[in-house]
């Protein structure tokens, strides 16, 4: 029996299982996909936001804030791309400098540090980009960017490593009330636990029903974005954000620690995990986003894409035990400043479960260091020592990233290692760059082939049945 069973392996899960990786315990994370971060925490605006706009008093107001300085903390341990340029929110009326006075009290309220509201001369200062119609703006330069699948696979890799037992393409299916604990009926079978933890995301509304009453529902939001060329990554410095509305926090403009540049979210309920792009969202974000930084180039995007936000009917995150299910931990609507207050999330679920008579021993021997080889971040003596040892590293895959085979490789002896094209590329890079994979894909199938044991026609893009090649079938047709 587990000590703990967490349903589903986004940002908030990962972080759970790692804080829970600490203790002497029997941890497993049931996902349904065949890689962690597959949801939402692939496809966001990856900020990891200062904590001025969640309501004083809120979850979401003491999770961020906490949650950012562990983040922080967090990708200096695990070798995660992290880059604190602080933000700005920029009004461009007298409406909206009195919207940046509220900002800037639930900020100082929250305990959000050095927050200064800027004249419109400064703001252009400091950003030369940004409109001449701005006529404000408020500075939070503890506002960060970082690379959000890669700290949840960071987070997740570390729990494996300390005993964590991730199960992947593991669906819940059903969940049965028992004398102590629970029965999870998944498609592998049956896993008991005494205590369930639903990060499930977009399906935290499905999972919590399996045992309780309903109490929340999901009401998806789906954000579509541009993700532009390294060209465009130096056009702002800071997170540009206009002034929130009940959308949420608006189109944003800003650099990703890659180098890139990254406009949107959009703000459309959708049914489901619709992903889809489409013309009128697009345009949206582009009109949107021109007010702030009139001269992106937008034929410099390299990649649209969209990411579905697990909001509910609740203004704030649903975290604790329902009434009629002791044990069972709800830790749903965990959307934006999600992936900010994450680690955060994570720290308060094990707080709640010690509480409702989870044992905690720390363990003696917890492992808590990660570190990458990136190739083109290496010195030249470095990379030269480098492929004299291994000359695979001397072997680049992906030109656009400068990826080479030896990182490619490196990352099949993970403790979680990739199943897809795009399970490489959220843990090396590769297809990240101007050609999006058109150069390096056909040998990376091939490189994942070999490790997987497979032949290349069985090689996915990403989910299951995003085969990346056609077969032939003995009739001579087509066959995906």
């Amino acid at each position: 029996m587990y000590d703990v069973l967490i349903v589903g392996c986004g940002i908030t899960g990962a972080a759970t299982a790692f804080m829970l990786s600490k203790f002497q315990l029997k941890v497993g994370i049931l996902e349904r996909e065949n890689d962690v971060s597959e949801g939402a925490t692939k496809a966001n605006s990856a900020i990891l936001h200062a904590g001025y706009d969640p309501k004083p008093g809120t979850l979401m107001a003491k999770l961020s804030v906490r949650g950012v300085e562990l983040a922080r903390e967090l990708c200096r341990q695990l070798d995660v791309p992290y880059r604190q340029c602080g933000s700005m929110v920029l009004a461009f009326s007298e409406g909206e400098k009195r919207t940046l006075q509220e900002l800037l009290r639930r900020g100082e309220a929250n305990g959000v540090q050095n927050l200064k509201i800027l004249s419109g001369e400064a703001a252009g200062k400091l950003e030369p980009a940004i409109s001449r119609e701005v006529t404000a703006a408020l500075f939070a330069p503890t506002a960060a960017v970082c690379s959000p699948w890669e700290l949840c696979l960071a987070l997740a890799e570390t729990a494996v490593q300390n005993g964590t037992e991730l199960h992947l393409e593991t669906e819940v299916q059903g969940i049965c009330r028992k004398a102590e604990g629970y029965a999870v009926q998944t498609n592998r079978g049956i896993l008991e636990t005494r205590f369930v933890v639903n990060a499930a995301g977009v399906f935290a509304e499905q999972v919590h029903n399996m045992v309780s009453a309903p109490t929340f529902s999901m009401k998806p939001s789906r954000g579509e974005y541009y993700l532009l060329d390294k060209c465009e990554g130096a056009k702002v410095d800071h997170v540009l954000f206009q002034c929130p509305n009940k959308n949420g926090k608006g189109v944003l403009v800003a650099p990703t620690v890659h180098g890139n540049l990254i406009v949107g979210p959009s703000a459309e309920p959708v049914n489901g995990n619709d992903t889809a792009n489409t013309a009128e969202g697009l345009a949206f974000v582009r009109a949107k986003a021109e007010k702030s930084v009139p001269y992106v180039d937008y034929r410099q995007s390299i990649r649209n894409f969209s990411g579905v936000r697990a909001r509910t009917d609740h203004p704030d995150f649903i975290i604790g035990f329902p009434d009629d299910a002791p044990g069972f931990l709800d830790l749903a609507g965990i959307c934006s400043p999600g992936l900010s207050a994450a680690p955060a999330v994570g720290e308060y679920a094990v707080k709640l479960l010690e509480e409702a008579g989870l044992s905690l021993i720390p363990k003696e021997n917890f492992f808590c260091t990660r570190r990458k080889i990136r190739f083109k971040a290496l010195s030249d003596t470095e990379k030269r020592d480098l492929i004299a040892k291994e000359p695979s590293y001397g072997r680049v895959i992906c030109r656009c990233e400068t990826v080479t085979e030896g990182e490619i490789l490196a990352c099949f002896r993970t403790p979680i290692p990739p199943r897809s094209l795009d399970g490489v590329k959220r843990r090396v890079n590769t297809g990240m760059g101007r050609c999006q994979g058109g150069f390096c894909g056909p040998r990376i199938v091939e490189l994942l082939a070999n490790c997987l044991g497979v032949q290349p026609g069985e090689i996915l893009q990403d989910r299951a049945g995003s085969r990346v090649l056609l077969e032939k079938t003995k009739g001579g047709a087509a066959d995906v």
